[in-house]
Order: C-alpha cells, then structure tokens, then sequence
C-alpha cells in the first residue's frame, strides 16, 4: 500500500481563553494523531500536522511538516488556509476542537480575589462542519469519543457524525472499562472493534486508500 498524496491531520487539545491568562481546554494528549501522521509518511505521503498545545518533544518524527496552535480560533484559520490551498487529498480530524466556549472573555485578567465567578458557555463553532466547504474534494475523516460508550453507540455517534459534517469516514471510540475501543463507519459499513490506535490506524489507511 502506497499513498503519495498531501494529508492534512489536527492532532491534540484546543483552548479557548477566559481572560488574558486563564483558558478552557481538554485532556486530548495527540497520541492518535501523532501515530496516524507517522503511518501516513511511512506510505510516501507528504503530511502536514496542525498541532495543539502542549510539550511533544519527545514525540518528534521527521519527515512531518509540524504547524502549532493553541487556540480554537487559531487552528480554525489554519484549517481555512491550508484547505484553500486544495493540495490535499485527505484531512484527518483528530484534534479534540473546543465544544463550548465563554460568552465573554476578558481582555484583562479578572481577580484572584473574586468569591464568585460565574462563567456563561455557549457552544463553539464547530470546524468539523466546514471541511469539504473549503474543498469538497477531500476524503474527510472525523473522529467521535465518547468516554463510556459502547458498541451501539458508537457506531450511532459515529454515523451521526458522518451526516452532520459529510464526512467519509468517522472513527468512534471510547476508554471503556479503561480500555481502548474504537470502530470505523463509512455510514453503511462498520469495521471493529480495535482495541489498539495502532490496530485502528492500520485499518483507516487501508480505507482511505481504497477510497483514493
């Protein structure tokens, strides 16, 4: 298997800030997308990773163009600016994009002596949705976690997904019973379970390049 193709993958945590200092984020740790990224360069793709926040040093691998961001806002504009370059054949979604963020956020950094902080969230923009808008040429991949989920429904929140974003593929998983589960749905078809992100890498490049 050979894909010497542009991929384009987010990988990692967003934020979104509450005051000058203070921010909102998540406890993505961009393991999958990191081992997603190596996979793809071992085929011969060329591959740019949007990275979140976050010491990776140790996770280094050559051969990847690495672009870093911390805030939501700022991987929505790299989104729109590498996919309007349509030089991708594939976007792999896998950063954890902010679901809620602040009603307002402060310019300054609001006291540490305050009794009471009351924090009004509303629901953040969902980037997942614009992908084929910038190109509806790409294989799209999305990826839904839901932390205790099973096999029904992931595979519902994963088609779910597919349908909201127009996506082509969608990997749901969870860490069930502190275990690693994840199934793949192109909407009609279903692959898994895997219990590994390696053993669901393996199987959503052997799909992605089916399709390509």
């Amino acid at each position: 298997m050979v894909i010497k193709r542009n991929v384009l993958i987010t990988a990692g945590s967003t934020w979104v800030a509450l005051d000058k200092v203070r921010v909102i984020s998540n406890i993505a740790s961009g393991e999958t997308g990191f081992i997603l990224a190596d996979r793809f360069r071992r085929l011969g793709a060329k591959v740019t990773l949007l990275l979140g926040p976050g010491d990776f040093y140790a996770l280094k691998i050559r051969g990847i163009k690495v672009i870093r961001f911390k805030y939501l806002s700022q991987l929505d504009q790299l989104l729109k600016k590498e996919l309007r370059k349509r030089i991708y054949s594939v976007v792999v979604h896998a950063a954890a994009a902010a679901d809620y963020q602040p009603r307002k956020t402060f310019r300054k950094k609001v006291s540490s002596r305050l009794a009471h902080w009351k924090i009004d969230l509303v629901p953040a923009k969902k980037l997942i949705n614009k992908l084929k808008d910038y190109d509806p040429g790409l294989i799209a991949v999305g990826f839904k976690f839901e932390p205790g989920g099973g096999k029904k429904m992931l595979i519902k929140k994963g088609n779910s997904l597919i349908k909201q974003a127009n996506l082509d593929l969608v990997v749901a998983n969870s860490q069930r019973n502190k275990g690693y589960q994840a199934y793949i749905t192109d909407g009609e078809r279903k692959h898994g379970p895997f219990l590994s992100k390696p053993a669901m890498a393996a199987c959503l490049l052997k799909l992605i390049e089916k399709r390509i």
